[in-house]
């Protein structure tokens, strides 16, 4: 079984078989958080793991005292010493301005790659799948979790989805770093560039140039929509998938109930300063306090956690130990096969069945060893950034809030003509994306919000005060303009969506 040594800061490397312990900062978190987290610690312990720990208090009971972010500000000057994160489960009230800690946390630490291997422990733990191991790489910081919302209408909403090169890259290089260092044969990219052609795309042609610098590593892209529905049907056939955030956030949790179960996963957030390291499920309230929770999770947060700080040794006896549990016929009952549901066990006799174990290797599952530090690297540097192209603006998207005329895309159309100049001209009309002016179909369902294209005259270059000029004729004839995004070329390519017809 190949090491899940998904670190390489250098302060982790200069920490490498160091008697000194690592300070670890550690949160109990929320639910069933503080049990996992209790078992876990204390496997930690027995298996002589060199840990300095400080905790933290985040979650609902931070949330409910008025800290909308869910964490208070010295548990950040904690993080920012140790840089190192063990979190359990927290819980986010349901209501108005409360942020996602886990957002927060890989954003604001800069934690770029979300890395969850999720291999299976057949015969011992029921699959459809014996023999999938798979690691999902996901973009941690960008994509819809910008958490950039609008209500821009009555009746229409909007979410921003932000992909940067440099975020992109420096995500992707690791994926294929990870690969080489893990033995990895092929690296699978997901995106649905087919519709959304520039932030997919860029993403779909970053995955190719950085492909073509590991001619050794094969390299695969895929509809996400296929992509999805083949790693359902056979997981087996992946190895490594890298993925922007939101199509990595939900097929990350499905390879991990393929693989056996979600409370079995844990995963590593990368950063170049820091890491955080978890289990993937939530906190689950519902079994709180009955001594039942699996901490397999957060237990295996904990591993790839010990790889990280420099304590392979520690990781891997600690990985065999729990594997010879399973072996056992010990395991907790969200895993356990239906006809032995009767002998499943709870938290703190898994807990104690895995210390008992500790120095011992499984018989029928792969033992895990650990590598030799040769097969062992730096993170990727940092994306590279490009020299800036040459940007010129060539027109505006003026997007408005109107309902009048039985919203009549012509009458709309004709009385914006009005209101356009010698030097730019309405382009077209589109209403959630589809053309509606000119040339529109009388089927076609149009809400409130309108998104109308002006463009220099012929073709040619406008400037800001132009777009001003427009918007003030808008504004003076009673438009309720909501949004503008100006148009740009880089180095001539365009750098907007067409319409039809453009």
């Amino acid at each position: 079984m190949p090491s899940n040594d998904v670190a390489s800061s250098s302060s982790a490397a200069g920490a490498r078989r160091s008697a000194t312990p690592v300070p670890v900062t550690v949160a109990r978190g929320d639910g069933v958080g503080p049990e996992i987290m209790d078992a876990t610690l204390r496997i930690l312990e027995a298996a002589g793991a060199r840990i300095a720990v400080e905790e933290i208090e985040i979650g609902e009971k931070v949330y409910l005292r008025g800290v909308s972010a869910g964490i208070e500000p010295s548990a950040w000057d904690s993080l920012r010493r140790t840089r190192v994160f063990l979190k359990a489960p927290i819980t986010t009230p349901q209501g108005k301005g409360y942020k996602s800690l886990n957002v927060t946390a890989r954003k604001s630490l800069g934690l770029f790659a979300n890395v969850r291997p999720c291999e299976t422990y057949s015969p011992f733990i029921p699959t459809a799948f014996p023999g999938m191991d798979v690691v999902i790489i996901r973009e941690n910081e960008e994509d819809t979790y910008g958490g950039i919302e609008h209500r821009q209408t009555p009746e229409v909403t909007q979410c921003l989805k932000l992909i940067t090169r440099p975020g992109s890259e420096r995500l992707i290089r690791y994926a294929f770093e990870y690969a080489r260092r893990h033995g990895r044969k092929k690296v699978s990219c997901f995106t649905k560039d087919n519709i959304m052609k520039m932030t997919d795309g860029m993403f779909h042609r970053i995955f190719r140039e950085v492909a073509a610098e590991h001619p050794e590593i094969e390299a695969e892209h895929k509809i996400i929509d296929i992509g999805s529905a083949l790693l359902a049907q056979d997981p087996r056939r992946f190895d490594v998938v890298v993925l922007p955030n939101l199509y990595g956030d939900i097929l990350s949790d499905i390879a991990a109930q393929l693989a056996g179960s979600v409370g079995m996963a844990g995963s590593a957030n990368i950063g170049e300063h820091c890491a955080m390291f978890e289990a993937i499920h939530g906190s689950a309230p519902d079994i709180a306090g009955k001594g039942i929770a699996n901490p397999s999770g957060l237990l295996h947060a904990a591993i790839l956690m010990l790889d990280h700080i420099g304590q392979p040794e520690t990781a891997t006896m600690i990985e065999n130990a729990w594997l010879k549990t399973i072996e056992d016929g010990v395991v907790t009952g969200d895993v356990c096969a239906p006809e032995r549901r009767a002998n499943a066990v709870g938290t703190r006799a898994f807990t104690d069945a895995v210390i008992e174990r500790l120095g011992m290797t499984p018989e029928t599952l792969p033992a895990r060893v650990v590598e030799e530090e040769a097969n062992e690297s730096p993170l990727p540097p940092p994306a590279v950034r490009l020299a800036r192209p040459t940007k010129e603006l060539v027109g505006v998207d003026v997007f408005l809030d109107w309902d009048e005329a039985d919203r009549d895309p012509s009458v709309l159309g004709k009385r914006l003509e009005q209101h356009a100049s010698g030097d730019i001209t309405l382009r077209m009309i589109t209403n959630r994306g589809v053309k509606v002016y000119p040339e529109g179909l009388p089927e076609t369902f149009c809400t409130d919000h309108w998104r109308c294209r002006f463009v220099g005259a012929g073709g040619g270059p406008i400037d800001h005060a132009r777009v001003i000029a427009l918007l003030t004729r808008l504004h003076e004839a009673g438009f309720d303009f909501i949004k503008t995004e100006h148009l740009y070329t880089f180095d001539g390519e365009i750098g907007y969506s067409l319409g039809q017809g453009e």
